[in-house]
């Protein structure tokens, strides 16, 4: 489950990638799309559910469906579009490689995002008493 970065976010960029580390810069793109008509809630209200499903084709369907609204997107990524199996041989080995790096990385991040996340709570309580 996905959701908002910010209060009354209209939309959503889903972002497709392909790839073995924790960090998605370090992975491959293979598609974008967008989940409009979000309705205005504050942040990390919503609830964006995606879905990844194969089939035997090797067709990647991706959809988006926020459970408020019941809007779905979705995109459907050929398997043409993907990694050849030496790229993918080579990120696997790049991720083993990196993971303890990733790791630590990924902790970094977490951690900036609970600040922020701490934060912003407090200066909504701080705004809503000073109101009364």
């Amino acid at each position: 489950i996905f959701t908002t970065a910010v209060d009354n976010q209209p939309s959503v960029e889903i972002h497709v990638l392909q790839g073995e580390r924790s960090l998605a810069k370090d992975n491959k793109s293979i598609g974008r799309f967008n989940l409009d008509g979000i309705a205005p809630a504050p942040r990390q209200t919503p609830q964006i559910e995606v879905t990844f499903d194969i089939d035997a084709n090797g067709i990647l369907n991706v959809t988006a469906h926020d459970k408020a609204t019941g809007k779905k997107q979705n995109i459907r990524i050929e398997a043409s579009s993907g990694l050849s199996d030496d790229e993918i041989k080579r990120m696997k080995e790049e991720a083993q490689a990196n993971a303890e790096a990733d790791k630590k990385e990924k902790e970094r991040i977490d951690k900036i995002n609970q600040a922020d996340s701490m934060i912003f709570q407090t200066e909504k309580q701080l705004k809503e008493l000073g109101d009364k």
